[in-house]
């Protein structure tokens, strides 16, 4: 099933969230960008989420950015999946 939302996983610890917005919107127009902190500390847990204004932007996003390299680390996307309640 294809959303929207995409996960990004092995960001550099650096990386925040309008950083990723940055990267993102070159593909298209982001409706939400975040990357997930440590509750604790407030550092990086090294992934995110980005979600795309249509599914089409999604997928290219996915296509062009799985692989990419960002700061020296390979980064990897892939569809969010929903989480069970």
């Amino acid at each position: 099933m294809e959303t929207k939302k995409l996960f990004i996983g092995g960001l550099p610890w650096a990386l925040q969230t309008e950083d990723l917005q940055e990267i993102a919107s070159e593909f298209g127009e982001v409706v939400f960008a975040r990357v997930m902190t440590d509750r604790e500390t407030g550092r990086s847990r090294g992934f995110g989420f980005v979600e795309y204004e249509d599914v089409d932007t999604a997928t290219k996003a996915k296509e062009e950015l799985d692989g990419a390299e960002i700061e020296g680390r390979t980064i990897r996307v892939d569809f969010a999946k929903e989480r069970e309640q």
